[in-house]
């Protein structure tokens, strides 16, 4: 019961799905051949225009003509008629002539032919009717004296008086744009504002009513004979939707273009057939396809399903090994996982010690420089034999007070936290460098000179840190010149872009081989064992990180190494 109802819903929905595709192929198709249709209806309108158009001019240009003024006059009609002659065979017309105010022929271009339209009375057409109320007429209709279709095209002939003395008319046969349709094997008809049929590639649809034609409306056409006896019945056709109709029981994809001057519709009928035959055909071929890609799909699942059952069956011992290794292997990861475990919190303690030591170091290291120079000063205060200033009073404590705060600074090496930045004016930042290492630069060893510009250059940041930095950049400096016989030391600050720079130049015997990120490495040192932990340059491109800045080093020629500190300008406050 269950394999027939899935079989069931199976089909159902293998029918929906092709249901599916086929309206979407039919209409996709449907889409193309009305584009098509659209574009050949466009042409044959052209065509239809440009073939009316060529010769609508010709009777008001005959009208002028001398020739025909004197025709008209009863003048010389022989000589006209062989004019007229001459020019329908050069236009291609079936007739041109002229009529008197009566309405009778006095000359033709067919004036030797059998059914030449010589002294017949045309009167009642409605084109000698408009030409004679002195306006341009056009009139299609059967002839009465050829039973030939055509467009009539007239004007008024002026006598020299200035009074209307004739029409001259000229005939157009539409008949080679039929054959042309006919050629094309496509379903063409134009229908007049009447809804009669005047031309078709299908002769059974020529003069056919498209619509209901009122009585009338009837008698006035067979008052002018447009279609001779012709009974003018309907056409056995229905419009079903804006582009879709059928004639005679045949359903046609339907076009249509008005040609707004004569009031004339030109219609396309594209047959469906070939719409239902090109979505089938898709539809059979997607099938097919599907079909063939379903059975290789199914036939290399049931190779694959049997492939697996008999390795299932031939690897059941393997598998009963595999589990027994997958725990032996469980078990050591185990074991491998405390053992690591056990590692990492060795590790970590060590971590901690290494941090703890270089702290202590580094402490070391940075308070070195104030004490230094509280030394120097103690040193200098005792060889002179006058009492100590008060001055000096106030620089140690000065001194004291930058210990106090660089023990505080130190703590962002192992806890990173913001601190108030505030504008510093780089000068500033100099002049406590130079006080702090005033008695290194006044020792008369050390040839010091510093550039700054005339206005301040504003950064934004701690004052005490970046003096630090550059107290640091500078006593590394003249370390570095210990062994030289010329030691030079030049400070400059300058403002380039955004940034306020402080190059600090030495004539020592360079940074060798180092890059400035070895320098960056703490315990890193070019000097000598003993001289130096290679702590200060690592700790003041942290500050100068923490200030958004940089630090650059390279080798200076021909010899020395330049340091350069770049730090962001103040951007918001203005100063003078």
């Amino acid at each position: 019961m269950l394999p027939s109802r899935t079989f069931l819903v199976l089909a159902v929905f293998v029918c929906g799905v092709c249901s599916a595709l086929y309206l979407a192929f039919f209409s996709y198709y449907k889409t193309e051949e009305i584009q098509a249709a659209k574009g050949r209806l466009a042409l044959y309108k052209s065509t239809l225009e440009s073939e009316i158009e060529r010769i609508s001019y010709f009777p008001y240009v005959l009208s002028k003509d001398d020739h025909v003024i004197a025709g008209v006059l009863g003048q010389d009609l022989q000589a006209l008629n062989e004019r007229l002659a001459e020019f329908a065979r050069r236009s291609q017309l079936d007739a041109i002539y002229l009529l008197n105010t009566d309405g009778v022929t006095i000359a033709t271009s067919n004036y030797d032919q059998e059914n030449s339209y010589l002294h017949n009375n045309y009167g009642f057409r409605p084109y000698f009717k408009q030409a004679m109320e002195g306006k341009g007429g056009e009139f299609y209709g059967i002839g009465v004296t050829t039973s030939l279709p055509g467009l009539f095209i007239s004007a008024p002939v002026y006598a020299p008086n200035g009074k209307i003395a004739g029409v001259i008319a000229m005939k157009l046969n539409l008949h080679r744009l039929e054959e042309i349709w006919m050629e094309a094997g496509e379903n063409v008809l134009l229908s007049n504002g009447d809804g009669i049929v005047l031309l078709s590639s299908n002769p059974k649809w020529r003069y056919k009513a498209l619509f209901d034609i009122p009585p009338q409306r009837r008698e006035e056409i067979k008052a002018v004979r447009q279609f001779d006896k012709i009974p003018l019945v309907k056409l056995n056709w229905s419009r079903t939707n804006e582009d879709q109709a059928s004639v005679n029981k045949v359903p046609y994809l339907l076009v249509q273009e008005e040609l707004h001057a004569r009031q004339w519709t030109l219609y396309f009928f594209a047959s469906e057939r070939s719409i239902q035959v090109q979505a089938w055909s898709h539809l059979i071929t997607l099938t097919v396809v599907a079909s063939l890609i379903f059975a290789a799909w199914q036939f290399k699942k049931t190779r694959r399903i049997g492939a697996a059952l008999r390795e299932s069956q031939a690897d059941s011992a393997d598998l009963r090994e595999a589990n027994r290794l997958l725990a032996v292997e469980i078990e050591d990861r185990k074991q491998a996982e405390r053992r690591l475990q056990r590692t990492q919190d060795e590790l970590a303690r060590t971590s901690r010690l290494a941090a703890l030591g270089q702290l202590s170091v580094s402490v070391t290291h940075e308070l070195g420089q104030p004490i230094a120079a509280m030394k120097n000063y103690l040193t200098a205060a005792e060889i002179s034999q006058k009492p100590p200033k008060a001055s000096l009073l106030t620089q140690m404590s000065g001194l004291v007070t930058r210990m106090e705060n660089i023990t505080k600074q130190l703590r962002f090496f192992s806890r990173p936290g913001s601190k108030e930045f505030e504008p510093v004016n780089l000068q500033d930042v100099l002049k406590g460098s130079e006080e702090l290492l005033a008695v290194n630069l006044n020792s008369g060893k050390v040839q010091y000179s510093s550039d700054y510009p005339d206005h301040p250059v504003w950064v934004r940041g701690n004052r005490l840190r970046l003096e630090q930095v550059l107290t640091n950049v500078m006593r590394n400096a003249m370390d570095a010149m210990t062994d030289e016989e010329d030691c030079i030391l030049e400070v400059k600050i300058s403002q380039q872009n955004d940034h306020g720079v402080v190059w600090v130049s030495d004539s020592g015997p360079g940074i060798g081989q180092s890059t400035i990120r070895d320098l960056e490495e703490p315990f890193y040192t070019t000097r000598a064992s003993g001289e130096g932990m290679g702590l200060g340059l690592a700790i003041s491109t942290e500050i100068i990180k923490e200030h958004g800045g940089t630090i650059h080093a390279e080798n200076r020629h021909p010899k020395g190494a330049v340091f350069m500190i770049e730090i962001p300008l103040e951007k918001e406050a203005t100063h003078a």
